[in-house]
């Protein structure tokens, strides 16, 4: 039977979110957590049907969360939320796409969500709270640490460290065993030859 499963974030991520959590089988939707505002309201057939203040009540009725608000840039709010959720007891699946490939010889951390076409290779650590995105790339010995989104066609390579809370834009290459220290944002399209340290705001 399929577990029963709770959204928390109505946007464009939540609908790919979506998608994904429909083809893999595993989980139910019950419903949408949004503002206030868009209490009623529907996504892709699934209703919003409480608020952020009301994560306590949820809790108590529910066991499983998935953050599916998009991380542009800065972390603090799937932050926030994730940690909001560990306080009330809640569960953080991981989510894995159907059509990703993911080495059983990976890591993946509570709360990850690794979309369609995305790969994670083998001795990869994927901390928590973490969005793969479509087709992207994580190659051998990669370690992408707690909060990051790595973005749509984004390649890491072999040994490459990501520090937390890093946003990585779509279709960047980092060469190996190169360092993004944490805080940072990477934006898209870019080639990243040489670590980075921490707060780095590299735009292309």
């Amino acid at each position: 039977m399929n577990q029963e499963l709770i959204l928390i974030g109505g946007g464009g991520h939540c609908k790919s979110c979506i998608e994904v959590i429909e083809n893999g089988g595993m989980y139910r939707i019950r419903g949408i957590v949004d503002v206030p505002e868009k209490l009623g309201e529907t996504i892709l057939g699934y209703e919003i049907v409480a608020s952020d203040q009301e994560l306590g009540v949820l809790t108590k009725k529910y066991s499983n969360f998935l953050i599916t608000i998009g991380q542009i840039e800065k972390s603090e709010k799937r932050m926030y939320l994730y940690n909001q959720l560990k306080q009330y007891g809640a569960k953080l699946p991981v989510i894995v796409s159907p059509r990703a490939s993911v080495s059983k010889h990976a890591e993946i951390g509570e709360g990850t969500f690794i979309m369609h076409n995305a790969v994670v290779n083998a001795a990869a650590i994927i901390g928590k709270n973490c969005i793969i995105n479509t087709g992207a790339l994580i190659e051998h010995d990669v370690s992408v640490e707690d909060h990051c989104h790595i973005s749509p066609g984004a390649v890491l390579n072999g040994g490459v460290k990501i520090g937390k809370e890093t946003f990585i834009g779509s279709n960047t290459v980092i060469r190996e065993s190169v360092e993004i220290g944490m805080h940072s944002v990477v934006s898209c399209g870019l080639r990243i030859m040489d670590s980075l340290p921490e707060n780095s705001l590299i735009k292309s």
